[in-house]
């Protein structure tokens, strides 16, 4: 593996200029604020903004609606999308997760329009997986599709749908064959969400997050919006699936994120930032900085030791490790600075933007998010150790065994 310093031309420094640029025009203190708000990881001003000019995915060629960027290129437009804090691209991820799937298993003349609108941002696709009695196994999915013709009669509810809201379609896993084995039986759909007989209903997390609640009740869809064939869905789900548990997934010559909870540990930082100014600006007992205390300094070095190594540890041990570490430091760092560490963004004597507080309370969902610990625990046992299914009483198996 090269460790080397990847040496930019002076086209790419010129282009990583005019982003950096660009970006700090257009997330303004409104974005911010309206995402303290909402909670929904996503703001249409900005969406749109990036994909007119094809950067908000900019890998995709320009005949699909991206800008055609190296590899290169697209980590630069990732490293400044970080270095502004975008936490409004959260649905961009989410939607970009089934594009490979939809453009490899519907016909062109439909999956064409709908992956160029949201290259352009005025479409988002959100996850219909889990279901209220479902848990983590998706395999396990209740949502009835029954054919009628060239129409499908979807009924039953999603649970944890995030960003439905604001979502365009949603990429469904459905049961068609209920006599069938659990992973024999499900179909996918793309299912538009403007549909009637689709009731959205919002569930706001302990982090100040926005999920939902989705009903269909006699939701008729076209069987063009079929993904892929009937009963073969779980063939569907293995490239969604596994890119968001980054399984198998290519490290493109080091230029993309280590570890697949980098998300996580980003929050742990700005918390860090945030107590480390407070450190700096605060006087102790004796009058003396803060940041001049042996224990804030300790504290201080353990929080960075654990934010290192959810940056830096791989696929999924990434992502047990950095909600493990920002579950444990958030609590540790918000001890630290006492009471003034409970104020939220924009409270009168506050701590800058409110990190402290928001890390705490997003830290408790990162253990559920994507899969829970686990799940993930489970998946590197199976699939990155070689391990055997766990053949318990009782013992489910959370994803299918990848055949040799």
């Amino acid at each position: 593996m090269d460790f080397g310093f990847v040496e930019l031309s002076a086209q790419d420094r010129a282009l990583q200029q005019e982003i950096r640029e660009f970006l700090a025009e257009l997330f303004t203190p409104d974005v911010f604020a309206l995402e303290h708000e909402t909670g929904s990881g996503f703001n249409a001003k900005v969406y749109e903004a990036l994909g007119a000019r094809g950067w908000l995915y900019p890998s995709l060629p320009v005949e699909q609606g991206g800008a055609g960027f190296t590899a290169l290129q697209n980590r630069i437009m990732e490293l400044e999308l970080d270095r502004q804090d975008a936490r409004v691209m959260m649905m961009k991820g989410t939607s970009s997760l089934p594009m490979a799937a939809i453009r490899k298993y519907m016909p062109a003349e439909i999956a064409d329009p709908i992956l160029k609108e949201c290259a352009a941002g005025r479409a988002v696709v959100c996850l219909g997986y889990s279901e209220p009695d479902g848990g983590s196994d998706i395999a396990n999915a209740k949502v009835r599709a029954v054919q009628d013709g060239e129409m499908w009669a979807i009924n039953g509810s999603k649970m944890w749908t995030t960003g439905a809201h604001i979502s365009t379609y949603t990429f469904l896993i459905t049961r068609t064959d209920p006599e069938a084995p659990k992973h024999k039986g499900i179909t996918m759909f793309l299912v538009p969400l403007h549909s009637e007989g689709v009731t959205i209903q919002a569930i706001r997390t302990f982090s100040g997050e926005r999920t939902n609640i989705v009903f269909y009740e006699d939701v008729q869809v076209h069987d063009s919006m079929r993904i892929g064939g009937v009963n073969n869905g779980w063939t569907v789900l293995h490239g969604p699936l596994d890119e968001e548990h980054s399984i198998g997934i290519d490290s493109n010559g080091g230029l993309t994120d280590v570890s697949v909870g980098v998300s996580f540990s980003r929050v742990l930082g700005a918390s860090i930032n945030e107590v480390a100014q407070w450190a700096l600006k605060t006087a102790s007992a004796d009058g003396k900085s803060m940041a001049e205390d042996t224990r804030v300094l300790e504290r201080l070095g353990s929080a960075m030791v654990d934010y290192e190594a959810g940056m830096c540890t791989p696929g999924p041990m990434g992502r047990v490790k950095s909600s493990d570490g920002l579950v444990k430091q958030a609590a540790q760092l918000q001890d630290l600075v006492g009471p003034v560490g409970l104020l939220p963004m924009n409270a009168e004597g506050g701590i800058g933007v409110g990190d402290i507080e928001y890390a705490h309370r997003f830290a408790q969902g990162t253990a559920t998010y994507g899969g829970t610990v686990e799940v993930f625990r489970t998946i590197i046992a199976q699939h990155v150790l070689g391990l055997p299914k766990a053949q318990l009483p009782g013992a489910k198996v959370f994803m299918a065994g990848k055949k040799k």
